[in-house]
């Protein structure tokens, strides 16, 4: 089995003012793609009984194998920006529908402190890697993973996924981290995603 890079729902330039048509194309068709050719190399190349599994089976399957962190580390790369590119919405940010927003105000009590923890959470994460939200105990929750990990590799059900690698936001924001953190959440999230997975 080879991984292939996924179309996108919109196009480059569909984001913008938030993110860049040159940050899109760059962030996709160099970043992404890479992490997809380390995969498929890593599972074609060597003798690592990998090579029929699913994404998600490779994920869980070595996860907690030392001898494989880089095979899981770029195949978490694939998983996570797969889920990043859904979790963005040229029509996202606003409010959630009243489902979900009832899932928000049992977690953070209104959107307004969703939206400060997320970013709190954002900020404080030392180094690259990702913001998730996931379904815990019928409870939304926001948490961190560093380099390529995911909530996969810890039996978590992923809602959404939020590139905090410097790659995903420093031609458009340089050292202002806190700016596309802010410009996701009113204007990029995907709400109806985060619905859909609920629901799965």
């Amino acid at each position: 089995m080879s991984f292939t890079l996924p179309k996108l729902n919109y196009e480059y330039d569909a984001l913008e003012p938030y993110i860049s048509a040159k940050t899109m194309e760059f962030h996709h068709s160099k970043h992404h793609q890479a992490y997809i050719d380390k995969t498929n190399k890593f599972i074609n190349n060597t003798d690592t009984g990998h090579k029929e599994k699913t994404l998600e089976q490779i994920l869980i399957d070595t996860a907690h194998n030392p001898n494989e962190t880089s095979l899981f580390n770029n195949a978490g790369q694939v998983w996570n920006h797969n889920f990043f590119w859904q979790s963005l919405s040229p029509q996202g940010g606003g409010e959630p529908d009243s489902e979900v927003m009832k899932y928000i105000k049992a977690a953070f009590d209104d959107l307004d402190k969703f939206k400060e923890e997320f970013i709190e959470k954002a900020m404080s994460h030392f180094g690259s890697g990702w913001v998730f939200l996931i379904l815990e105990d019928e409870k939304i929750k926001i948490t961190t993973k560093s380099n390529g990990d995911n909530p996969i590799a810890h039996n978590q059900k992923p809602l959404l996924s939020f590139d905090i690698w410097e790659h995903a936001y420093y031609l458009d924001y340089q050292n202002r981290k806190k700016e596309y953190f802010q410009a996701f959440l009113d204007n990029l999230i995907n709400w109806d995603f985060v619905k859909e997975n609920i629901n799965k």
